[in-house]
């Protein structure tokens, strides 16, 4: 018997061609099916056989998401970055980001048995005409709250997982969650760091959300996405503030000069001209050419055929809105991002697009 299995390990090793390690998963898939998710004992030896990801990416897709991708649930690779990023204080008032950094440093800090990310994306994109006297919000705030939509997409990928494969565990995240997902997304193939640090797909741009599922299932992980921007600066020079900087040999961005941050995190008043926009910013998105469509490129700068997103709501006039009351805001901002400001941050920022369309005096 132990001849015969011996001999077995060689044939599979060679049919795979893989490594000792990869083998021993290779093994697992192969003559234990069911023990997909869990850890196994073979010969003594224990591994955790690494599951095919077709499946789960074709019920993500199911579920409206328009890509997905896995990677290994390791340490972020721009953690040491990213840590002095707020050393500098880029982070302004945000003082949050620095009170997760411990949980950010590893994604089993939100799961302790996570062994892979599944990333998935949701294009946001719609046309944002703007209409003078009015507010002008970024596009991924036009429609229903964008947490809401990716969060309940996620959490019933991560129902599907837990019922396919026996014991496993998931949690789901979107950027309200202390990971750092565009690192994840980036090391699952779905999309490369563009100069305005947003995460850019060749094929599809960068209008998207990104979702993260951490699961304990290992699921066979994609390759890294690649790309760059080659000489291209557009979005360094069109942004307003210019709050994109290259500093430490890698392009970053200041957060305390960004137009969306300014409008939506920062406490106090705006020292910036926030050129006419009341909450975010899309200047960096709008001028790159990964977000122009193309005749060889049809994927990108599509309009989003998410409902909840194509949902949109009727704002009132700046002059309103600087003196818009607490009550008229509640209901006003339900169900949308645009909540996040406050109403006393809507409130500043509807006076400061006010001025701005004011007259200059000579």
């Amino acid at each position: 018997m132990a001849i015969r299995r011996a001999a077995t390990f060689g044939v599979l090793k060679r049919s795979f061609s893989l490594s000792h390690s990869t083998t021993t998963q290779a093994l697992a898939a192969a003559l234990l099916p069911h023990s997909e998710g869990r850890c196994a004992t073979w010969l003594g030896v224990s591994f955790r056989p690494v599951v095919n990801a077709a499946a789960l990416k074709e019920h993500a897709l199911s579920l409206g998401f328009d890509t997905v991708g896995v990677c290994l649930a390791a340490p972020p690779p721009h953690f040491d970055a990213y840590e002095r990023w707020i050393e500098k204080g880029y982070h302004g008032t945000m003082g949050y980001l620095a009170r997760h950094l411990a949980v950010k440093s590893n994604p089993r800090s939100l799961l302790p048995g996570a062994h892979s990310i599944v990333a998935v994306t949701l294009n946001y994109n719609q046309p944002n005409p703007t209409r003078k006297g009015y507010p002008r919000i970024a596009r991924y705030a036009l429609g229903r709250d964008y947490h809401k939509v990716v969060k309940g997409k996620l959490t019933k990928l991560g129902s599907w997982v837990e019922k396919s494969y026996l014991g496993a565990q998931c949690r789901a995240c979107v950027d309200s969650a202390p990971i750092m997902e565009r690192d994840y997304a980036q090391m699952a193939g779905i999309g490369w760091f563009g100069k305005n640090t947003m995460l850019i797909d060749s094929k599809r741009g960068s209008w998207f959300f990104i979702g993260l599922l951490l699961t304990s299932v290992e699921f066979e992980p994609d390759s890294p996405a690649v790309g760059g921007c080659g000489s291209c600066h557009a979005c360094v020079e069109a942004c307003p503030t210019g709050a994109i900087v290259f500093e430490e040999e890698r392009w970053q961005v200041d957060a305390r000069r960004c137009i969306s941050y300014l409008t939506i995190e920062h406490e106090g008043e705006i020292e910036y001209d926030t050129a006419g926009w009341t909450f975010g910013c899309d200047v960096c998105q709008e001028v790159c050419p990964f977000n122009e469509p193309r005749e060889s490129q049809p994927l990108r700068a599509r309009t989003t055929t998410e409902p909840d997103l194509l949902q949109t709501r009727e704002w009132p006039s700046l002059d309103r809105l600087r003196v818009i009351e607490d009550e008229e805001w509640d209901v006003l901002t339900r169900g949308s991002a645009v909540r996040r400001a406050g109403a006393e941050g809507l409130r500043r920022n509807a006076a400061a697009c006010v001025e701005s369309l004011l007259p200059i005096d000579p």
